[in-house]
């Protein structure tokens, strides 16, 4: 009698758990986020670098074709975290209000992301550059190694851990940025797993690669040596090629820079010194390819992946910048070595943001277009596939709190909040359709841009005359149409001017 009780009360006990259905787990987010990285470095967008662990998330993942950033670091990272535009929070600079959005301080109720993931449950980690005002753990941020030395690679003079400082890493002790980075991140999944195993994770991994200067490990550099033998001018029409083959775009090669010399111009010592720079270039890329693998195995052995949401972007386009800083630039040093510090320069930036034009700081699409990979084998079905709807920075954020179920927070810190201008993206997630949007608005540098369906109206200048191309048929902005429309271009133009007289108004400080 005692054992068909028992039995019973099993049964029951049984019957009652799968009548009441479980709630769903919110799922974890992983948001890797590269540096300076071209449009179509990488193999899945049509570059030469071996970059397999990435390759991997977009043949089973989503790769958008025409997503955007801000064209700079800082106003990236706070449209990234925040899902407003950076004038909108003073995080760049704007006529009348800041001169400089590098010391900008962000308002109140301009939250970001792992402050307002708090009220779900979320832990959160970083691990990388920061490059925004306050602190990491001031911000939500459970755990952080921030590095803020951006000019050594192999021994940074200024990083830290939970906001405090740590020591500068002994010459000796194999130190590199991009690996530590992912180390960290590593660790604090684990540390996550081992003790928060119930909760969900926002992880931000910032890697500083490829950022100048070009400093990579040697084994790393020994396999690109030869790759880039060929030139800019001749590897810009195969990677288009590739690019075209793939769908990732359909367009023409913009032309080269002005100021890029023909490649076949070169002296044989010449090509030879500029065929080693991209080899670095490459070669940092690798390597982050690598950590990002690490990374994913961790989540794999945690069995983590599978409700993990993935985000893989760059903060703008390739570097064009003739930079020496750090330790200065030892000529006899190997290129590549933590004595050397190399630019990319405009010759190889014309390739790394290939076929598209201009660089980063410019808001022509070469500046400003960057690749994204989303992947989440729980949520997409769909795998291997192209989004061609425009997205922005400022969607990530209103994205993820749409996938986490959390509206869009009406007021922060007893202050009412303005309508976020970023959209979700997870309608695309499932469909290959547009998300509905009034217009895209960049303005760096005095460098301008607006963009309403196909039309982009852009100028490189404050003071440079507009530019109009439809980036349907014309994506590397070959064919100026300003003066076959000029009544769209005074539109459009009316349409950004009054967006920038609405930011001024909202970053400035009230009294």
């Amino acid at each position: 009698m005692k054992h068909f009780l028992l039995l019973l009360w099993l049964i029951c006990i049984a019957a009652a758990a799968n009548a009441a259905p479980q709630a769903a787990r919110k799922p974890n987010i992983l948001i890797i986020l590269a540096d300076d990285m071209g449009y179509s470095d990488i193999r899945c967008y049509g570059g030469e670098v071996e970059t397999p662990n990435l390759d991997n998330l977009a043949r089973n993942g989503l790769r958008f074709t025409q997503f955007y950033n801000t064209a700079r670091c800082w106003p990236s990272r706070a449209a990234l975290l925040t899902g407003y535009y950076a004038q909108q929070v003073r995080r760049d600079a704007l006529p009348g209000v800041s001169p400089s959005g590098v010391r900008g301080v962000r308002p109140e109720w301009a939250r970001m992301l792992p402050d307002l993931l708090k009220s779900q449950g979320y832990r959160s980690y970083h691990s990388g550059k920061w490059h925004l005002d306050g602190l990491p753990l001031e911000n939500g941020f459970d755990h952080s190694y921030y590095v803020e030395d951006t000019d050594r690679y192999f021994g940074p003079q200024k990083h830290f851990e939970d906001d405090k400082p740590l020591p500068i890493p002994a010459k000796d002790s194999g130190y590199y940025a991009t690996t530590v980075m992912a180390d960290h991140a590593i660790k604090y999944l684990k540390e996550h797993h081992e003790r928060y195993r119930d909760k969900p994770f926002f992880q931000y991994l910032a890697f500083t690669s490829p950022h100048f200067p070009l400093q990579a490990l040697p084994q790393d550099i020994a396999k690109y040596r030869e790759r880039f033998a060929g030139g800019w001018d001749c590897l810009r029409q195969e990677r288009l090629q590739r690019m075209t083959a793939l769908g990732i775009v359909n367009t023409e090669l913009s032309a080269r820079a002005s100021e890029v010399p023909a490649w076949d111009s070169l002296g044989a010592v010449e090509k030879k010194e500029w065929q080693q720079r991209m080899a670095v270039h490459a070669a940092m890329i690798d390597r982050m390819d690598r950590e990002i693998g690490r990374v994913l195995a961790q989540l794999k052995s945690t069995g983590d992946i599978d409700n993990t949401v993935v985000f893989f972007l760059s903060d703008n386009g390739a570097s064009a910048e003739k930079l020496v800083r750090g330790d200065g630039n030892d000529s006899a040093a190997s290129p590549g070595s933590a004595a050397s510090f190399l630019c990319l320069e405009p010759g190889w930036a014309n390739l790394a943001n290939a076929p598209l034009r201009y660089t980063k700081m410019f808001v022509h699409e070469g500046g400003i277009s960057t690749p994204l990979i989303v992947h989440w084998p729980k949520g997409i079905r769909a795998q291997g596939e192209l989004r061609h709807t425009p997205g922005h920075l400022i969607d990530i954020a209103p994205t993820i709190l749409s996938l986490v179920g959390m509206p869009v927070p009406e007021k922060a810190n007893g202050t009412a909040r303005p309508p976020i201008p970023g959209r979700s993206l997870v309608p695309s997630l499932t469909r290959n359709e547009p998300i509905s949007r009034d217009d895209l608005w960049w303005f760096h540098e005095g460098n301008r841009a607006i963009r309403v369906g196909d039309w982009k109206l852009v100028s490189a200048g404050a003071d440079a005359p507009w530019e109009l191309y439809n980036l349907r048929t014309d994506r590397s902005e070959r064919h100026d149409l300003a003066s076959k429309y000029p009544a769209t271009v005074r539109n459009l133009a009316q349409k950004w001017g009054k967006q920038l007289e609405e930011f001024q108004a909202l970053a400035q400080p009230k009294p």
